[in-house]
């Protein structure tokens, strides 16, 4: 397969893109159990937040006055029920998605906002697949694409794909001008796809394998000619109906 132009590396988001997503269910519960209302609003202000920024926006959705500390453990105990019945696992196409990554010459990162024993539980069977650190928790500074790119790497922002299932990294991407491919939960209760919509994201994307090699190179093209987050067409996944 012959090496990209533009971009040389490929940030990939753990959660959602090549963990099933276990974060939206929980969270969809844990407010509207307690009466409260869910809707995109509500995901914006939760998702891709550091821990205590989204407990606290997580408490005012379901009604709560605890402190955000109290409101993150109790999370994080309805998540562990949630878990048993439906445990983390690798989503399908996501090896073969880091296959086809490298294939093109990018290196991977992997990235997300818990620590990196999350990563290594998970994926580390998979670490030969990964460069540099591997992982980047990015809790400290969500949701990371500036860092990632600039401090941790030292690239241009047009030298990075981001690959995510949030909006907010999205908007971030686009504020900065750098290449993002969408890939937003199935979850049905969901809001993502509809968000990175109205973000601009031009390239959506519902199966992993639909980040093909064509795709790849679109984005390629674009990030080298400065066309990212260009008005227009979106990319041949959206086209198709392949979106969330």
């Amino acid at each position: 397969m012959q090496q990209l132009q533009q971009i040389r590396l490929a940030a990939v988001n753990i959660d959602g893109v090549l963990l099933n997503d276990t974060f939206s269910p929980v969270i969809h519960r844990f407010i509207t159990s307690r009466g409260g209302h869910y809707d995109a609003a509500v995901e914006r202000e939760i998702f891709s937040q550091t821990q205590l920024t989204a407990a606290r926006a997580l408490g005012v959705a379901a009604g709560l006055t605890s402190p955000p500390e109290e409101i993150l453990a109790a999370y994080f105990a309805e998540r562990e029920q949630y878990l048993a019945h439906d445990p983390i696992r690798i989503l399908d196409g996501a090896v073969d998605l880091l296959g086809r990554l490298r294939g093109t010459g990018l290196r991977t990162v992997c990235y997300g906002g818990l620590d990196k024993s999350h990563f290594d539980r998970y994926l580390g069977d998979h670490a030969d697949l990964f460069d540099g650190p591997g992982y980047v928790c990015t809790n400290d500074y969500r949701p990371g694409v500036r860092e990632i790119t600039t401090e941790v790497f030292g690239l241009g922002f047009d030298e990075i794909v981001f690959i995510d299932d949030v909006a907010r990294v999205a908007e971030a991407a686009k504020e900065l001008g750098v290449p993002f491919i969408g890939h937003p939960s199935g979850f049905e209760h969901g809001h993502q796809g509809e968000l990175m919509r109205k973000a601009g994201v031009r390239h959506l994307v519902d199966s992993l394998a639909d980040i093909n090699e064509e795709l790849l190179r679109t984005v390629d093209a674009e990030a080298a000619t400065g066309r990212v987050w260009e008005t227009g067409t979106n990319s041949l996944a959206e086209t198709k109906g392949n979106v969330a």
